[in-house]
């Protein structure tokens, strides 16, 4: 068998990035402290916004995706063993996932290091990332290089909780992921919903909108700081 190729980690960002990073990290974080007016604010903010999962976002997102001519899949997301038992191995899939890739249900209990892979990741690794909040670029090894120059930068502006990756099973075609709780209205379950897009070319704007919908409306707390984010899960 021949041996899998080693996982190239993301490059480690510059000082001025790393404070912008922090920066933006203060910001994310209002809403675990301060008080309850303080929230509130927030909270309409991002209602005035259109930021995080629901009805009339989803609808917004679908059609910005067909008219750069992707699709949109919803599903009932699918349960996660609390403890992972039922998945020692990393680099298995799982019979019930319900989307390719998956979007949703059994992973492995180590989350991936957030960042730009140039060689394919343990997409079990990375869907446990998803129930945190993260969302996923992954692209098939037929995509031009042209656009997966774009997809780079596109990820440098969207970092924070993001992975992009080769998936070779994707062949000419761009996948956003992300797993979405309560959930859309049409496929929710207790556990929410897993929403998968898919592409043929790049589209800033479509991209754009499914990130600001879908992105950290996971159903476990955030893992995107930079203590959560532990050399060996790679």
């Amino acid at each position: 068998m021949a041996q899998k190729p080693r996982v190239r980690a993301p490059k480690q960002r510059s000082s001025q990035r790393r404070a912008e990073d922090e920066a933006k990290k203060r910001r994310l974080y209002l809403l675990g402290g301060g008080t309850l007016v303080a929230v509130l604010a927030v909270v309409g903010v991002v209602a005035l916004l259109g930021i995080g999962g629901g009805e009339a976002s989803a609808a917004d997102v679908r059609a910005d995706l067909r008219a750069a001519g992707c699709t949109m899949e919803v599903v009932e997301a699918v349960p996660n063993i609390s403890d992972h038992s039922d998945f020692p191995d990393p680099e298995a899939r799982s019979p019930a996932w319900n989307t390719d890739p998956p979007t949703s249900g059994p992973h492995y209990g180590q989350t991936l290091q957030y960042g730009s892979y140039t060689e394919p990741i343990d997409i079990a690794r990375a869907l446990h990332n998803l129930e945190h909040g993260a969302a996923y670029i992954l692209y098939g090894n037929g995509v031009p290089d042209a656009t997966v120059a774009q997809l780079q930068e596109f990820y440098a502006d969207h970092d924070e909780g993001t992975i992009l990756a080769p998936y070779g099973r994707l062949k000419n075609q761009i996948a956003l992921g992300a797993w979405v709780v309560p959930g859309l209205p049409e496929a929710s379950n207790d556990r929410g919903s897993g929403v998968l897009a898919k592409c043929t070319k790049f589209d800033e704007a479509a991209f754009g909108a499914f990130f600001d919908a879908f992105q950290f409306e996971g159903p476990e707390s955030p893992l995107f700081r930079p203590s959560d984010m532990r050399p060996g899960d790679f």
